[in-house]
């Protein structure tokens, strides 16, 4: 990723990587961010936003679109923002903004957060405290297919007598098989999401995914973010292991996380 040069703050657009009420700049200059330009803090409402200057021609929506859709700059500025919010949050209760949050100017972003400063205090109030984990369980394609699926040849239906009946009924039968295997998965996982919300202050479930590794597609039954307090995460992750012998399918946890999924709206802000 080639950083966006520094420029005058007269003709610069402002970058928010997050609010904060408490952020050390000295500390923070230190870090590189996304352009040659100091990170920095911009006070407003009781409350730091901590932001960097980006070039204002290069801050429009179809620039950052470019830049984002290519896999290798999209990973480096997912990396170089958390890097920040993961820095402000060790000082103190963080709300991240999403990548390329961007105002036309500093007073345009000033504003604009003055604007939220309720709703981000409320945010810093409830994640104050507390991390977020991430919770994902698979099924493997290859546990819904049965023995049938493996055996049965759809190419030429058997023509001796009472062969194409018998076919159909198999067919039939392996539907219904992998029906039932996959509303089994379903189940298991909304025990489990259940479980781990009751050991957590919120809990989010997020968009699923599906993973593909090697020959073996693994479907998502579950997505699950959960806001715990510190104080509980070896209750939680332990919770975690116990249910990870006792289902029949993959659970990955990751964390513990700056709380991203409850700093507020989905989506990218901003003017640009």
């Amino acid at each position: 990723m080639t950083p966006v040069p520094a420029v005058p703050p007269a003709t610069a657009a402002t970058y928010v990587f997050a609010v904060c009420r408490h952020a050390d700049d000295d500390v923070l200059c230190r870090l590189p961010g996304i352009s040659t330009a100091p990170v920095r803090t911009l006070p407003f409402e009781q409350l730091h936003a901590v932001v960097q200057d980006v070039p204002a021609a290069e801050a429009d929506r179809q620039f950052w679109a470019e830049r984002l859709s290519d896999p290798d700059d999209l990973e480096r500025y997912v990396r170089a923002h958390h890097q920040i919010v993961t820095a402000v949050a060790t000082a103190g209760p963080a709300a991240p903004m999403a990548l390329a949050t961007l105002y036309s100017s500093e007073e345009r972003a000033r504003q604009a957060l003055t604007a939220d400063a309720a709703r981000f205090h409320t945010v810093l109030d409830r994640v104050a405290g507390r991390v977020e984990w991430g919770v994902k369980v698979y099924v493997s394609s290859a546990s819904t297919m049965t023995e049938t699926d493996r055996t049965v040849a759809p190419a030429r239906v058997p023509q001796a007598p009472g062969a194409g009946r018998a076919y159909l009924e198999r067919v039939r039968g392996t539907h219904r098989a992998r029906e039932e295997s996959r509303s089994a998965a379903l189940q298991a996982a909304e025990e489990l999401d259940a479980a781990l919300r009751s050991l957590a202050v919120a809990a989010r479930r997020l968009r699923l995914q599906e993973q593909q590794l090697n020959d073996c597609r693994r479907v998502q039954v579950l997505n699950g973010a959960y806001l715990v307090d510190e104080s509980q995460t070896a209750r939680f992750t332990k919770a975690v292991a116990t249910l990870r012998r006792r289902a029949g399918a993959l659970i990955e946890l990751s964390g513990p996380w700056v709380p991203y999924s409850f700093a507020g709206e989905d989506g990218a802000h901003g003017d640009h």
